[in-house]
């Protein structure tokens, strides 16, 4: 009798060993499961422990951790028709592990299609100059598109940068050779404001010194230290303005006297 007893309960036993063993499960942290009940939706389950009836129950893990994705480069012709090669990377993560995976098949071949076509339609709308100088205002574009038709199947993007943008040795040349025109347009720009505003303080420094003649000769002998400290071999005699204008007047006055003279001589 004992014996017919241990050999019906050792099977039951090990029956619900192997039971229990397939019907526990452990999901960690950032881990959800999506369980069906007989081919039908029923929860989400975890973290943590959780039974799943064998046979009756299935479940789908779902990590809920941002996922890093790259995208692989993409031939786009901008609006100026320039062909590019541009690279980006893409972040996102499942918000409903539900939607994720009754609305779509594999969400991340799909969000990686998704970014790979948004990608080329966005930067095909914009010129090369947007793409290389207006790069965070088209990370933010692509971003929202992204978002909102990612929606429908439980993935929130985050974040999409543009990597790289890669152009051919031509059109680089040709940037190159923009950009120095660009700079020796500044320069002059930078060179006529200098000169228009050196004019204007000249002109304000003669008025100056029309009205401080004592001014210009301080200037003299500034002019003179300058020379002194350069060891220059050229010897300069500054004459004061007054004898100078005193040379004017005498000359002056000697012309008129030769003019009459010569005109009571004609007479």
């Amino acid at each position: 009798m004992h014996t017919d007893i241990v050999s019906v309960i050792t099977p039951v036993l090990i029956f619900s060993i192997l039971f229990l063993a397939s019907a526990l499960k452990v999901l960690k942290e950032y881990e959800r499961g999506v369980v069906f009940m007989l081919g039908r939706f029923w929860r989400v389950k975890g973290p943590g422990l959780i039974i799943v009836i064998p046979a009756v129950q299935t479940m789908v893990r779902v990590d809920l951790r941002t996922i890093v994705m790259d995208v692989p480069s993409q031939d786009v012709i901008s609006r100026d028709n320039v062909s590019v090669k541009v690279s980006a990377v893409l972040y996102f993560r499942v918000v409903d592990p539900q939607k994720a995976i009754i609305q779509v098949e594999d969400y991340n071949m799909a969000t990686s299609q998704l970014a790979q076509t948004t990608l080329r339609s966005v930067l095909g709308q914009h010129e090369l100059d947007d793409l290389l100088a207006s790069r965070e205002k088209l990370n933010t574009d692509i971003q929202l598109i992204l978002d909102e038709q990612t929606e429908t199947w439980g993935i929130k993007v985050s974040n999409v940068e543009i990597k790289h943008v890669d152009l051919n040795e031509s059109m680089i040349r040709a940037i190159a050779r923009q950009a120095e025109a660009e700079r020796e347009r500044r320069a002059k720009i930078i060179h006529a404001e200098g000169e228009l505003q050196a004019s204007h303080h000249l002109l304000e420094a003669s008025q100056i010194l029309a009205h401080q003649p004592q001014a210009l000769q301080l200037r003299y002998l500034q002019t003179l230290t300058e020379i002194a400290g350069e060891k220059s071999s050229t010897i300069v005699f500054p004459l004061p303005m007054e004898l100078l204008s005193i040379l004017q007047t005498i000359s002056g006055e000697k012309s008129d006297s030769d003019n009459q003279i010569r005109q009571s001589s004609d007479k």
